[in-house]
């Protein structure tokens, strides 16, 4: 017989509370990025991404609608692949590590683990 925590873990609330958590800091950079279009804009120049304007808006829609698909569970395993390719695109984009001189690329490699981490849970089998 599960047990009760067992019963608990299970249930469609914490599912979803778990899935909030693994969206949450998409969440909050995509309305970030829209309450601050500008900043969201000048961050995309700071990396030499160019057009800036549409590449931030694009990213807003991302980073929000991915999440969306996965919370509702509409399309769940679209949104978690779209999110997965997002967060490997912008990692490898924003942490040019190769780049670096010692010791800093193994500090900056610890953000592309943990980067690849939150891709691994967006292709877990339970997710899809």
């Amino acid at each position: 017989m599960p047990s009760r925590i067992g019963q608990w873990i299970t249930t469609p609330a914490v599912r979803w509370l778990a899935l909030l958590g693994l969206c949450a800091a998409y969440l909050q950079g995509g309305l970030d990025k829209a309450f601050d279009l500008n900043g969201a804009i000048n961050e995309l120049r700071h990396f030499g991404i160019a057009p800036a304007a549409p590449m931030a808006i694009a990213t807003i829609i991302t980073e929000l609608v991915g999440s969306a698909l996965i919370l509702t569970g509409f399309y769940r395993w679209l949104g978690a692949l779209w999110l997965a390719g997002f967060t490997l695109m912008a990692t490898f984009i924003a942490n040019r590590f190769w780049e670096l001189p010692m010791p800093e690329p193994l500090h900056v490699r610890e953000h592309v683990l943990r980067a690849s981490w939150t891709c691994q849970g967006f292709s877990a089998r339970r997710l899809a």
